[in-house]
């Protein structure tokens, strides 16, 4: 596997190395060590998959407040996502910053995503279904979330979602004082 950190400090862009022959490739897409080479920490706790049938389906922004945070490692095993992160750390450098990166089956990319990030996707074909690699259990109480079109965040989306939930919709502005003091948490 390689690795590259992006633009947010944590945030890591991973490709499988293939190792290929006349039956097709063989790739890793986890190894704790690995990530641990790089301060990375994702001791497994629960694996998911998200389908998604229509092109422009919005799934974002979601995070777990502590103490329940969760270390994520994300990749598209069907059809092709804009995949976003937004830094709601506080005390980072680069709260409040987010960054897009294409997750696609083709590609074959991972997106490692630290504790205290909100993630995000849009749909950028029909039948994306996705994997996540997620350090803790799904904990409905401490389910939390910033609009992807809050205007304190002003993410850049390729185009207008055309499929979003109602709870992912009506996500309220950010209290962007309380955030910055207090994090993830702060949005509660």
């Amino acid at each position: 596997m390689s690795s590259e950190e992006l633009a947010i400090p944590g945030v890591f862009s991973i490709k499988p190395e293939l190792i290929t022959d006349e039956r097709g490739f063989f790739a890793r897409v986890y190894s704790r060590s690995e990530l641990a080479e790089h301060s990375l920490e994702l001791e497994v706790a629960q694996a998911s998959i998200s389908y998604n049938a229509a092109r422009g389906t919005l799934r974002g922004m979601h995070l777990q407040i502590p103490p329940h945070e969760e270390a994520k490692l994300v990749r598209c095993l069907s059809g092709s996502v804009h995949d976003v992160v937004v830094d709601l750390r506080a005390g980072s450098p680069t709260q409040f910053r987010w960054l897009a990166v294409e997750l696609s089956a083709e590609r074959r990319n991972e997106l490692y995503i630290p504790k205290g990030l909100a993630h995000g996707f849009l749909t950028l074909e029909d039948d994306c279904e996705l994997e996540y690699l997620i350090s803790a259990p799904y904990e409905p109480a401490a389910a939390a979330g910033a609009r992807w079109n809050d205007p304190a965040l002003a993410i850049e989306w390729p185009f207008t979602p055309s499929v979003i939930s109602e709870r992912d919709a009506g996500f309220p502005d950010l209290n962007v004082d309380r955030v910055r003091r207090e994090g993830p948490a702060g949005l509660t």
